[in-house]
């Protein structure tokens, strides 16, 4: 239990405290911010180890729902918590002149995240995803150019236009059954919530928690954003926060919402999310604003993904998370140097060989070339809606086949210009150190995956199948019946 709670708050309390730590020993709070997630991603992985395939409530406070606060730890919800935790490490921002700030932020992120994985009720998942939005927004300002002000400017007015709509959808959630506790939710939805007030519900909660998720049609802030935050932000961004947002929109879909309308709502916008993103950054002559449009198109299969019923759905959004987590902020990596109109990276292999190498491996997976890793996560989304009844997966299936075409065709152009270089063109600017270094590991572990594909094609089933489960939450939690 102890352990739990301080994935959320030690990261939090230390970045109240860092200021206080710097003013006293510049050292020690350069340094304290790194040491803190590394403590929390052992504990994390310590009690990963402890929990097995189970799963535990844990009532803050002792005071039972739906008055008391409860966090619900299973395989999911430890991922992604731990996903948090251990990109935040990696993908550490806290550098410049203004380190303290960035430091501070980067664990208000890390500790807001792993409570948005952990909570069990729909108020803290609200109030942590909005503390989440509020560090966003200062990280993504942290550079201090015109530019990324106001891109942070349309980002905070769409997202807090996604926040009013997802305020709303709890109201109607809390009218119709009287709690915000999911356990008691998934006992009520069948009577409370499945009607047309419950799928409306799903509809505010969907596009409001779908800004961070970058859901059609509320990510106009995409492309400014990850085209003018810093590499390391917009890494962190993409790579991570994009897809806890997706899970716990899925966590509520399972639960609270499981009527076939709220799924078909999903596979819409996921198509749609597709199209629009891969038009767009087939179209972009901007290597970081191409990365971004196409994030929109990976998250839009996502979508596609995790609208399929039943744990095949759930297995299948997974891996293609998973593989996109480690994909994608190895590219906005590379990018962070190489941004700019994509004319200047002729004879980028020249002053980076391993970078290019990267770009290209990492291009190769993520359009779905065998035996790596994207390759099998597109097969399993593609194998499942040909199996679904409702002709409209069909549709879905074969837009992620013509994405599939339309990402080799922008990304091969890219990796061309790599290696063909115009006389007397300046060459692209070199990759620092950090960067290469941290998208180099992240290349590294997809290369690993390829040879443990059937022991974590196993584990993430396993994951599925209990996140599925609506009877196994309820048990674990064990609620009092309502009056």
């Amino acid at each position: 239990m102890s352990k739990v709670v301080l994935l959320i708050v030690l990261p939090l309390m230390t970045a109240f405290l860092l200021p206080v730590i710097h003013r006293v020993s510049p050292f020690a709070g350069r340094w304290m911010g790194p040491a803190v997630l590394l403590l929390t991603s052992v504990m994390g992985i310590l009690l990963w180890s402890e929990l097995g395939h189970g799963a535990l409530a844990i009532e803050i406070g002792g005071f039972r729902p739906p008055l008391g606060i409860t966090l619900y730890v299973d395989q999911l919800a430890l991922l992604l918590a731990l996903a948090v935790t251990v990109g935040t490490l990696l993908l550490w921002p806290g550098g410049g002149e203004d380190r303290l700030r960035q430091s501070t932020l980067a664990l208000l992120l890390a500790g807001a995240g792993s409570g948005l994985a952990l909570s069990g009720d729909l108020f803290n998942i609200y109030v942590f995803y909005e503390l989440l939005a509020v560090v966003s927004y200062g990280l993504i300002a942290s550079r201090g150019t015109a530019a990324v002000f106001a891109a942070t400017t349309r980002y905070l007015i769409i997202s807090s236009f996604g926040a009013a709509l997802a305020l709303a959808g709890i109201a109607l959630v809390y009218q119709a059954t009287g709690t915000l506790n999911l356990a008691q939710l998934a006992q009520l939805a069948p009577e409370k919530l499945n009607n047309i007030q419950g799928l409306a519900a799903f509809v505010l909660l969907l596009v409001g928690f779908g800004v961070k998720a970058e859901l059609f049609p509320v990510n106009a802030w995409v492309a400014e954003v990850y085209a003018t935050a810093s590499g390391r932000v917009s890494a962190l961004l993409a790579g991570i926060i994009s897809k806890l947002a997706l899970v716990i929109i899925v966590r509520l879909l399972i639960l609270v919402f499981p009527q076939p309308e709220a799924h078909l709502v999903m596979l819409v916008l996921g198509i749609l999310g597709v199209v629009s993103g891969e038009l767009a950054a087939w179209r972009a002559q901007d290597l970081r604003r191409m990365l971004a449009f196409s994030s929109i198109g990976q998250l839009g299969v996502m979508f596609i993904a995790f609208s399929i019923p039943g744990p095949a759905g759930v297995f299948a959004g997974l891996a293609v998370a998973l593989h996109h987590m480690i994909v994608k902020p190895a590219l906005f990596l590379l990018a962070a140097q190489w941004g700019g109109s994509t004319a200047r990276l002729a004879g980028a292999a020249k002053v980076s060989p391993l970078g290019a190498g990267l770009f290209v491996l990492l291009a190769l997976s993520l359009i779905g070339v065998p035996p790596l890793p994207g390759f099998w996560a597109k097969l399993l989304v593609l194998v499942n809606l040909s199996e679904q009844a409702q002709p409209l997966y069909y549709l879905g299936a074969g837009i992620i086949l013509a994405g599939a075409a339309l990402e080799a065709n922008y990304l091969f152009r890219i990796a061309s210009r790599f290696y063909y270089a115009q006389p007397g063109q300046t060459p692209p600017t070199v990759h620092r150190g950090g960067d290469l270094a941290t998208a180099s590991l992240l290349g590294a572990g997809l290369l690993a995956s390829v040879f443990v594909m059937t022991p974590l094609a196993a584990q993430l089933q396993s994951m599925a199948l209990q996140a599925s489960d609506t009877a196994h939450y309820i048990e674990v939690v064990n609620p009092e019946a309502l009056p």
